[in-house]
C-alpha cells in the first residue's frame, strides 16, 4: 500500500488544507485521476494520482497538514479484507486520532481517610449520607441566620450569634468529619464540558486553528470529543449556528468567603461599619474646569454590547492572503532595502501609443506597463546580479529573465510571472500580461506561474500614485514601482516644457545590489523608455 503524502506544489509551500475530495473513500481509481482539490500559499491546485489502487483517505477536508504528511493512501484492491472490524471503542479512539485529540482517560478521585464529605460536589451527601443542599453561587449573599465569616453563625438581624455550647462528649477530629461542621460546596467555574479546572479549554490543535481562523472564542462551544475536548466538527456546527464573533461568558470568581480556609467556629465581636456613600468604579472624582479652557465634547452614545469604537468582527485570513504577510513580514525583517527614484520622459510613448491607438483600431494595444516590462527585461540581461537573488549567504544568478507583474486578485496581491520577457516581442509581452491578469483574478493560475519570477514590477500609476516603494519580493533581489504619467514643466535646452513625466522607484536588497547597481540599472531603464523605438526591434 503506497500512502500519497500533502504534495509540495510550489517552492514556497509550506502546509497545504484539503478543501474537497474528488474520489470517494474506497473507490477504484487510476493513474492520473485527479484526486483531490489542495489550498496552497499560492493558489487552489488538484493532485493527481500516481498509481493504480483502491483509496484510503486518511485527511478529512479542511484539515490542514505540513508538506509530507500523509493525507491518503492507495493499495491493491482486496487490501484490509482479512483486518476485521473495529470496535466501537477502538473506532472512537481512531477518529479523536484524526482529529488531533489524545485519549486521556477520566480522572478517578481517590478517598482520604478521615475527610469524610471534604470532596462533596452539588450532588453529594452530607456527612450522614443525607442529600446536601445545593451550594448558592458566588454572587448570592448568605440568607440570615446562616455561616458568617470563619463559620461564625449570623443572627437574623444581622449581628453575631451566641457561640453553641461545645459539647465535652464530641471528640477533636477534622472539620466535615463525623460529628464536625459539613463542608460548605465550592462551585465549579463556568466554562462548560470543555473546561479544565486551570480555565484552559481542551481543544484539538486543528479545533484552535479553524476556531483562531473562522473568529469563533472556544468558550463557546461545546465538545463532543473525548472527555468533552472540542474537535474539528465541534468547530464546524458552531460556524453553522452563526457563533462566530460571540464571546464567551466571564467566569464567576469565588467570593472570599467561600475562597477561606476552613477554621474552628469562633466568636466574633460585633464590628461596627461606618455608613459611606455608594461608590461607581466608572464615576470619575469631581473636577474643576480651568478657566479659559471649554468643556470636553460628550462622547457619542455607545451601543448595547459595544465599544466606543462600535460593534467588532474578526476575520480569518485565507492561506494566500496569509503567505502575503508572512512572505512582506519576512521581507521587512530580513532584507536591508534602500530605495532609488529617476524621473523618466514618456513623451515618446505617449505620441507612439496614440499612433498605434488610431492604426490597430478595436484591436489591443500594448499598454505603458507593457514598455516598462520590455524595458525592464532588457536591462535585466545586463545587470544579471538585479535578476538573481540572495541565498543563504550565496548569489543566485539566473539564466532567464521572468518578468513578475503585481495584480491585485480578490482580497490579495498575486505575482504571476511572463517567461522570458527579454526575448519576446511588445505585443506578446502585452498579449501574456492580460492572460495573466486574467487567470489571477480568476484563480487559475500554475504554480510555476506564480513561483517562477526572477524579478517584479508593481504598477499603481492608474490609481494617480505619482510615486511609492514597493517591498522587494524575497528572495529576488529588487522590484520596481511604476508612477503616474502626467504633464510637468521641465526645462529642456534652457526652455520650459510641458512633457509628460513618470516616476520609477526602484527598491532593493542591499544584500546582493549596492546603490551604483541599482543607480545604473535604473538609467539603463530610462534610456530604453525614452527611445521607445529599441523596444520595437
Amino acid at each position: 500500500m503506497a500512502d500519497v503524502a500533502m504534495p509540495r506544489l510550489s517552492d514556497s509551500m509550506e502546509e497545504g488544507t484539503i478543501i474537497k475530495w474528488l474520489k470517494a473513500d474506497g473507490d477504484e481509481i487510476k493513474r492520473g485521476d485527479e484526486l483531490v482539490e489542495i489550498e496552497t500559499d499560492k493558489a487552489n491546485m488538484t493532485y493527481e494520482a500516481d498509481t493504480d489502487g483502491v483509496l484510503s483517505i486518511v485527511a478529512q477536508e479542511g484539515d490542514t497538514l505540513p508538506v509530507g504528511d500523509p493525507i491518503a493512501s492507495i493499495g491493491a484492491a482486496g487490501d484490509g479484507d482479512d483486518q476485521g472490524q473495529a470496535t466501537p471503542d477502538t473506532a472512537s479512539v481512531a477518529d479523536a486520532a484524526d482529529e488531533g485529540d489524545s485519549v486521556q482517560p477520566e480522572p478517578i478521585a481517590m478517598p482520604v481517610a478521615g475527610a469524610g464529605a471534604a470532596t462533596t460536589t452539588a450532588a453529594s451527601g452530607g456527612a450522614n449520607g443525607s442529600p446536601s443542599a445545593p451550594a448558592a453561587p458566588p454572587s448570592v449573599a448568605a440568607p440570615s441566620g446562616t455561616a458568617g465569616p470563619y463559620g461564625a453563625p449570623v443572627a437574623a438581624n444581622g449581628a453575631p450569634a451566641a457561640p453553641a455550647p461545645e459539647s465535652p462528649a464530641a471528640p477533636a477530629g477534622p472539620a466535615n468529619g463525623d460529628g464536625g461542621t459539613p463542608a460548605t460546596t465550592t462551585p465549579a467555574p463556568a466554562g462548560g464540558a470543555s473546561g479544565q479546572g486551570d480555565g484552559r479549554v481542551k481543544a484539538s490543535p486543528i479545533a484552535r486553528r479553524m476556531a483562531r481562523d473562522i473568529g469563533i472564542e472556544l468558550g463557546v462551544v461545546t465538545g463532543t470529543g473525548p472527555g468533552g475536548r472540542i474537535v474539528k466538527a465541534d468547530i464546524q456546527a458552531a460556524e453553522q449556528q452563526g457563533l462566530v464573533g460571540v464571546s464567551a461568558p466571564a467566569t464567576p470568581q469565588p467570593t472570599a468567603a467561600s475562597a477561606a480556609p476552613s477554621t474552628p467556629a469562633q466568636p466574633a465581636a460585633p464590628v461596627e461599619t461606618p455608613a459611606v456613600e455608594p461608590h461607581f468604579a466608572d464615576a470619575a472624582p469631581p473636577t474643576q474646569q480651568p478657566v479659559g479652557i471649554p468643556p470636553a465634547p460628550a462622547m457619542a452614545e455607545v451601543p448595547e454590547g459595544g465599544t466606543a469604537k462600535g460593534t467588532s468582527t474578526r476575520q480569518g485570513l485565507s492561506r494566500m492572503q496569509q503567505t502575503v504577510a508572512r512572505r512582506m513580514a519576512e521581507s521587512k525583517a530580513t532584507a536591508p532595502d534602500f530605495q532609488l527614484t529617476v524621473e523618466v520622459d514618456m513623451q515618446k510613448i505617449v505620441k507612439l501609443s496614440d499612433k498605434l491607438r488610431k492604426d490597430a483600431g478595436d484591436q489591443p494595444i500594448p499598454s505603458f506597463n507593457d514598455f516598462v516590462i520590455k524595458a525592464a527585461a532588457l536591462a535585466l540581461r545586463d545587470f544579471p546580479r538585479v535578476n538573481g537573488s540572495y541565498r543563504d549567504g550565496e548569489f543566485e544568478l539566473y539564466s532567464r529573465v521572468n518578468v513578475g507583474i503585481a495584480v491585485a486578485g480578490e482580497d490579495t496581491l498575486l505575482v504571476p510571472t511572463i517567461f522570458d520577457a527579454d526575448r519576446k516581442t511588445l505585443g506578446a509581452i502585452s498579449q501574456d500580461a492580460r492572460a495573466l491578469a486574467k487567470r489571477a483574478r480568476a484563480g487559475a493560475l500554475t504554480p510555476p506561474e506564480l513561483s517562477g519570477g526572477t524579478f517584479s514590477i508593481s504598477n499603481l500609476g492608474m490609481y494617480g500614485i505619482k510615486r511609492f516603494n514597493a517591498v522587494v519580493n524575497p528572495p529576488q533581489a529588487a522590484i520596481l514601482a511604476v508612477g503616474a504619467i502626467e504633464p510637468r514643466t521641465v526645462v529642456r535646452n534652457g526652455k520650459v516644457k510641458i512633457r509628460s513625466m513618470m516616476d520609477l522607484t526602484i527598491s532593493c536588497d542591499h544584500r546582493i545590489l549596492n546603490g551604483a547597481d541599482g543607480a545604473e540599472f535604473l538609467v539603463r531603464v530610462r534610456e530604453r523608455l525614452e527611445q521607445p523605438l529599441t523596444l520595437l526591434l
